[in-house]
């Protein structure tokens, strides 16, 4: 049986988690001489990363478990006067989606991991992809690739244990006090008993770019319009969110509302760390309609690189380092797991 993390150990395997989510990113960062020596390169980062995570030749470094989704977004015409991306008016947008839990076991229990994830592709007619990956945490615990690396270091599992010592973990957040929302997001974070229920978040920020060229930064969430019903204490099911999914959608499509959180002067809009205000204002750009849900290696998804730099006219990323580390890493998997496909056969 698996049973649900909370309170303080949560937060520690949280953090674990988060340095799992974006330690691939580190490599690409040693590539373009944001930190270490030039001689350190993105496959040796994501070799270690592999050796520390586990080895699944084929499937995603990241996020290795989950299924494909489709469905559509249905804009609701209020950020077409923020954006001059297509998404933001079409009636209907066609939708790829996937959801997945955190970690490269494409084999651990669904409710073992506490980081849950969807990915979408929306491709409008005027032939333009935006392309999201979305965690449920709202916020990073670092704001550079430096300080991502050192967390990496921090969560290395404990020869003797086989998990990270949480003395060192804790001596990683109090030279880090930038971690201090992600820690209290951690140890307050109580999950759902489904996908359909969780809430997702862009984390890092991005520029819709209006009719007149403005610019306006923003971070997005997906509020689900399912009820939160809390995940039980104990759940013998591997597959439990991906069996409550596939029961949820036999029975009707799913919905979630597209929140564009706007940045005012003075926000954070590079530091995927640092939380905005709750009063800032937003808008509601539409709705996800999700339909129909795949196995991994049957569905649409399957040969999707998730890169959150593959935005429509319209959307731009900010300057944030930590974006560009993810936007190289999920390259790297991609060609990674695509090439060992070849001898396994496995592509989810």
């Amino acid at each position: 049986m698996n049973s649900p993390l909370y309170g303080p150990a949560k937060a520690l395997r949280l953090a674990a988690i988060g340095a799992v989510m974006l330690a691939a990113g580190v490599g690409f960062a040693y590539a373009a001489g944001w930190i270490g020596a030039a001689k350190l390169t993105p496959q040796r980062i994501i070799d270690t990363f592999e050796a520390q995570a586990g080895h699944y030749p084929g499937y995603r470094k990241n996020h290795a478990k989950g299924l494909c989704v489709s469905g559509y977004f249905q804009a609701s015409g209020q950020a077409a006067s923020l954006s001059t991306a297509r998404v933001f008016s079409q009636a209907r947008v066609p939708v790829i989606g996937r959801f997945a839990i955190g970690g490269a076991n494409p084999y651990a229990p669904d409710t073992a991991i506490p980081v849950r994830s969807l990915a979408l592709q929306l491709s409008s007619d005027d032939g333009q992809v935006w392309r999201t990956g979305m965690n449920n945490p709202p916020v990073l615990a670092v704001s550079t690739p430096q300080a991502f690396y050192e967390q990496v270091l921090a969560s290395t599992p404990d020869p003797a244990t086989g998990k990270p010592d949480p003395a060192r973990q804790q001596a990683f957040f109090a030279a880090h006090p930038e971690s201090a929302a992600f820690r209290q997001w951690a140890a307050s974070y109580k999950p759902s008993n489904s996908f359909a229920s969780t809430q997702y978040h862009s984390i890092n920020a991005f520029r819709l770019i209006d009719a007149a060229g403005a610019a306006q930064p923003v971070r997005w969430q997906l509020e689900p319009q399912t009820a939160f019903t809390a995940l039980p204490g104990q759940v013998d099911d591997k597959l439990f969110l991906q069996h409550d999914l596939q029961q949820r959608l036999a029975q009707g499509p799913l919905r979630w509302t597209l929140r564009l959180v706007l940045a005012e002067p003075g926000d954070a809009v590079d530091d995927p760390a640092s939380p905005w205000p709750a009063q800032r204002r937003s808008v509601d750009a539409g709705t996800l309609v999700l339909e129909q849900v795949d196995a991994a290696e049957q569905g649409a998804c399957r040969d999707l690189n998730f890169d959150p730099l593959i935005l429509p006219h319209g959307i731009e990323a900010s300057a944030d380092p930590i974006l560009a580390a993810r936007s190289a890493a999920y390259s790297e998997s991609f060609n990674r797991r695509s090439r060992e496909s070849l001898g396994t056969g496995a592509r989810p």
